[in-house]
């Protein structure tokens, strides 16, 4: 079950997963900006994003990380993987993620390898589908991993114990 979480519970690690460089043009020039995209995890079931703009970079990564904080969810795992596979949408953006067997290890693109590395998921396929914008493919795979349950959050929305779960 996926939630916002509080930041200070966890130690979390950052990854810088694209910047962009924007530029708007006045009366006098252009004037030139930076967005960055930051992933925040703490590699057990906790992960969040963010996005940061400033005239500096740094500056942008600090607010992405801080944005990226305010963000975060707790992601349903089965071990090393996910418990089902899973199409998160958004936008133009689409992500399949699939489970995977131990030993596979994580057989994605960049910007979703970053998602899936901070959340601590060591085995899953996914692919990106339609939209490559990395902003757009971040916010799908986020759907995706919210939508995850595992059996025992299923038998306790239908009222079965997880041995009913299973059977079916």
């Amino acid at each position: 079950m996926a939630k916002l979480l509080d930041p200070n519970e966890y130690e979390l690690q950052e990854r810088l997963v694209a910047t962009h460089r924007v530029s708007k043009t006045v009366k006098g020039g252009r004037i030139s900006r930076f967005a960055a995209i930051m992933v925040v995890g703490d590699g057990n079931g906790h992960v969040g994003y963010g996005l940061g703009k400033s005239a500096e970079i740094p500056d942008a990564i600090r607010k992405g990380i801080e944005d990226a904080k305010k963000n975060l969810i707790e992601v349903s795992l089965n071990q090393t993987t996910i418990p089902h596979e899973v199409l998160g949408e958004y936008g133009a953006g689409r992500v399949l993620l699939k489970p995977a067997g131990p030993g596979t290890g994580v057989i994605a693109g960049g910007v979703v390898r970053a998602v899936l590395e901070m959340a601590g998921i060591k085995n899953i396929r996914a692919k990106c589908l339609r939209s490559t914008n990395a902003l757009n493919v971040i916010k799908a795979t986020f759907e995706g991993l919210r939508t995850l349950k595992t059996a025992d959050e299923i038998a306790a929305l239908r009222g079965l114990s997880p041995a009913d779960i299973r059977k079916a």
